[in-house]
């Protein structure tokens, strides 16, 4: 089981084994996390987006024998590895997708309720590999680090 995700969400990427954010929404300087997802429960407005200016969009793959059927449940499940690594998760900015495929090079299936935590699992840590690989960038005079360089 495998997952490749490209991930400009709208909400923190929280890293699921500290339950810290470790990329998102910047204080002014651009500096600090402000903690989206606190943010908001203290009843601070969110700041205006575009819709669908965000999103995060992924592949899982296994090399199990899944049916169409099976296929598109480990697409619906992997969801659940968003909301294990991003929050706010699935907002009206963004356009969250998952497609999932299997192979058959296995020759058999662990049954689904294996690779479905498999699936997830695997989301929720492409997620996260996938803002830790991030690189800063600069546009014009403005540079907008990644989460690499504000460690």
């Amino acid at each position: 089981m495998g997952a490749l995700i490209a991930c400009n969400a709208l909400g923190d990427v929280i890293d699921p084994d500290t339950a810290l954010p470790i990329a998102g929404a910047r204080t002014r300087n651009g500096k600090s996390l402000i903690d989206s997802r606190r943010a908001l429960l203290r009843g601070e407005p969110p700041k205006p987006h575009l819709a669908g200016t965000n999103t995060t969009i992924g592949v899982i793959a296994t090399d199990a024998v899944i049916t169409k059927a099976q296929a598109s449940r480990l697409a619906t499940v992997g969801h659940d590895g968003l909301a294990r690594s991003i929050n706010p998760v699935h907002t009206m900015s963004d356009g969250d997708t998952l497609f999932a495929l299997g192979t058959g090079r296995a020759g058999k299936s662990l049954g689904m309720m294996v690779l479905g935590t498999m699936a997830a699992e695997a989301v929720a840590l492409a997620v996260v590999r996938a803002i830790r690989a991030a690189q800063g960038i600069t546009v014009g005079k403005q540079r907008y680090p990644a989460a690499g360089d504000l460690a």
